[in-house]
C-alpha cells in the first residue's frame, strides 16, 4: 500500500463480496529480449506423425513471441558450441537414444549452467540409461491407453504455461502413464483425472504437466502432444510457448515441489470476511480488489508457524499487499497496527516495493528485481513465519529475511489477509494455500515473551515447585525449553500451574510432568499460551517487564504482557 490505513479515513462496515465475471484475458506484458530455440526430435524408436506439425507451431509462436527457431534432428549440435547459442532446447516427440556419451555431457553441462529444457509428449520415452535425462525430464514413459477424450485438471494457474487454463481442461490426446510419480522433485502444474478416461494407472494422483529447476538449469514438460490436432489448439499453443519461456529465463516461476498445503481460496470464500471499505470479485477461482481502502481476510483461522503460499498479478501500476499476524476483528487499522505487510506494488521505495514488510524492512531489490514477473503475468508469494520470523519468496528466491522486534506486534499468532487498496489499484490473486509447521516434532529454544525478556526456571533449580519467572535473555540451560506435543519442558519438567488453580494470579511453577491440563499449553490469539484446564493464558504479572517477574495464568486480554514466541 502507498499510504497506511491509519493516514486514510476508512468506514470499518464490511462489503459483501462481489461475484462478476473477470476481465476477458491479462494485460499484455512486455516483448521479451530476442532469444533462440532449438527443436530437436530426433527418434530412435516409435515415431510421431505429428513432429512437422509441432516444428511448425513453434516456429509460428517464435515469430510472434521474441524468437528465433533452428529445427534439427541432427544430434551433432550438441556440442557446448553450439548449444550456447541458445536459450532453450526443445525435445518434440524424440524417443530412444538420440545422443552419445560426448553430446550428452554437452548438454548436460549446458542445463546444469543456465539453459532450458522442453519436453514434449515422448521426450520422456528417451534416453532411459542416462540418468542425467531422467533427473531433467522427470518421469519416464510407462504405457498409454488409446488416444481419447479426458479431463486434464490444473492445479498451478500461476506458470506462464498453465496460467490461461481453467481448473478443468478437457481435450482429446494420448494420455501417458509414468514409471514413477514426479511430485517430489517438480513442481506439478496438471494433472490427469483418470475417471474421466479408460487406462490410467497411476490413480488420484496422476501428474501430467510439471516444471523443475537443475541446478542452475530449468526444465519444463507436458505429457500432451501426441496428436497433429493437438498443435492447432489454442490452450495446448499457449502452453508450450509458456513452457518455452520458462525454459529460456523470459518468465519466472516456482518451481520447487509442493507438497501438504490446505487451501484457503481456491474458488470459494468460505471463511473469509471483508474488512473496510470496497471489495474483491470473485469468478474463474480469482479475487480481484476494487475500491478500498479494506482488506479481505481469513476469519476461520489464525495461524502460527507456517508456509502461506498464494499468486497474485497486477494489471499495471497497481498496489496492494498481503497482511499477517493480526488479531480478529472488522476494523483493518488494526490489521496494519498490530500486524505486518508484505507488499504489492514495484513501483514504490525500497521498504514499500513488492516484498517488503512495508516500513520495517526493504527487499532486496537485486534479488527481487531477478525474480519478479511485470504486470501482467502472475507471480507466487511464499510467506514462510515461524515464531517472529519472516522470510520471504518472490517466485522461489528468497526477497526478505525480516524479524519482528516490535512489542506491539506479533508474527507468532494472528490472522492472514489480502488488501484492496482503492480505486484503481487491481490486483488479483489465485490459489491461497497454507502448510502449518507446528507438527509433533519437539523444539528446543528460548520462550520469549514481554519486553524480549525469556521465559526462566529460577536458579536453574530442577525441584518441583521451582519459580517460572521472566529474566534477560543469556542463552542458559534455564532458559531452554522443549515444546513436545501440548507440554513445555525444562530440565525434563513441564511448566505447571501450581495445584492445578483455574484462579487469576495461579502461579507458574516447574513440576514433575503427570499428564494433567495444569501442564498442557496451546497457541491462542496474538500470540498468547493458553492453558488448557484453565482457559487462561500466561502471563507476565502485572505487564512487568523486570527480572523475576512472577509468570501467571490471567484471563486472556490481548495484552503484550502475554504474548510469547516459542522455539
Amino acid at each position: 500500500m502507498k499510504h497506511s490505513f491509519t493516514r486514510r479515513a476508512l468506514g470499518v462496515t464490511a462489503a459483501a463480496l462481489v461475484t462478476l465475471a473477470v476481465s476477458s484475458g491479462p494485460p499484455a506484458g512486455a516483448a521479451d529480449t530476442p532469444y533462440d530455440v532449438l527443436v530437436f526430435s530426433k527418434t530412435a524408436g516409435f515415431r510421431h506423425d505429428s513432429i512437422p506439425a509441432g516444428i511448425q507451431m513453434i516456429r509460428e509462436l517464435g515469430a510472434a513471441n521474441s524468437f528465433t527457431v533452428t529445427a534439427t534432428e541432427d544430434a551433432n549440435q550438441f556440442s557446448t558450441t553450439n548449444l550456447a547459442q541458445y536459450e532453450t532446447v526443445v525435445f518434440l516427440n524424440t524417443t530412444g537414444d538420440v545422443l552419445n556419451a560426448t553430446q550428452q555431457g554437452a548438454f548436460e553441462s549446458y542445463v546444469r549452467g543456465g539453459g532450458g529444457y522442453v519436453g514434449i509428449h515422448s521426450a520422456s520415452d528417451t534416453e532411459y540409461d542416462w540418468p542425467f535425462y531422467g533427473e531433467l525430464v522427470g518421469a519416464y514413459f510407462a504405457s498409454h491407453p488409446a488416444i481419447q477424450q479426458a479431463t486434464v485438471r490444473v492445479e498451478n494457474r500461476a506458470h506462464q504455461a498453465t496460467q490461461h487454463l481453467s481448473p478443468a481442461w478437457t481435450r482429446t490426446d494420448e494420455w501417458y502413464n509414468y514409471r514413477s510419480n514426479v511430485r517430489s522433485s517438480a513442481r506439478v502444474l496438471a494433472t490427469l483425472d483418470e475417471s474421466t478416461y479408460s487406462g490410467g494407472s497411476m490413480g488420484a494422483d496422476h501428474p501430467h504437466t510439471w516444471c523443475k529447476t537443475v541446478q542452475s538449469g530449468r526444465s519444463f514438460y507436458t505429457g500432451s502432444g501426441h496428436t497433429q490436432a493437438s498443435y492447432t489448439e489454442t490452450g495446448f499453443r499457449s502452453m508450450i510457448l509458456g513452457g518455452i519461456r520458462y525454459a529460456a529465463n523470459r518468465t519466472k516461476a516456482d518451481c520447487r515441489p509442493e507438497t501438504g498445503y490446505t487451501a484457503l481460496y481456491n474458488g470459494s470464500t468460505t471463511g473469509w470476511s471483508q474488512a473496510g471499505p470496497g471489495s474483491f470479485t470473485n469468478s474463474d477461482g480469482t479475487l480481484t480488489s476494487t475500491g478500498g481502502m479494506g482488506m479481505l481476510w481469513y476469519s476461520a483461522k489464525e495461524f502460527r508457524s507456517y508456509s502461506l503460499k498464494l499468486d497474485w498479478r497486477m494489471p499495471g501500476d497497481d498496489n496492494s499487499g498481503v497482511i499477517v499476524g493480526f488479531p480478529a476483528g472488522s476494523d483493518p487499522n488494526t490489521a496494519l497496527n498490530q500486524g505486518h505487510e508484505v507488499q504489492i506494488d514495484a513501483t514504490d521505495t525500497a521498504d514499500k516495493t513488492t516484498g517488503a514488510v512495508y516500513g520495517f524492512k526493504a527487499a532486496d531489490i537485486a534479488a527481487r528485481d531477478a525474480a519478479l514477473n511485470p504486470p501482467g503475468e502472475w507471480n507466487t508469494f511464499e510467506l514462510l513465519v515461524e515464531g517472529e520470523r519472516l522470510q520471504v519468496f518472490l517466485n522461489g528466491v528468497k526477497v526478505n529475511d525480516f524479524t519482528n522486534t516490535d512489542p506491539v506486534r506479533s508474527l507468532a499468532s494472528g490472522h492472514i489477509g489480502i488488501q484492496n487498496h482503492g480505486t484503481g489499484d487491481d490486483v488479483s490473486f489465485r490459489n491461497i494455500r497454507i502448510k502449518e509447521l507446528g507438527g509433533s516434532v519437539p523444539r528446543t529454544g528460548p520462550i520469549t515473551g514481554p519486553g524480549g525478556k525469556c521465559a526462566d526456571v529460577n536458579g536453574g533449580s530442577t525441584a518441583d515447585g521451582t519459580k517460572i519467572q521472566l529474566w534477560t535473555c543469556d542463552n542458559s540451560t534455564k532458559q531452554q525449553w522443549t515444546v513436545n506435543g501440548n507440554t513445555l519442558r525444562a530440565f525434563n519438567k513441564c511448566m505447571n500451574v501450581a495445584g492445578g488453580s483455574t484462579a487469576n494470579g495461579a502461579q507458574v511453577q516447574l513440576s514433575t510432568c503427570n499428564g494433567s491440563g495444569a501442564q498442557n499449553w496451546a497457541p491462542g490469539a496474538n500470540g498468547s499460551l493458553v492453558n488448557s484446564q484453565s482457559g487462561k493464558c500466561l502471563d507476565a504479572n502485572g505487564a512487568s517487564t523486570a527480572n523475576g517477574t512472577q509468570l501467571i495464568i490471567w484471563t486472556c486480554h490481548g495484552g503484550t504482557n502475554q504474548r510469547w514466541t516459542l522455539p
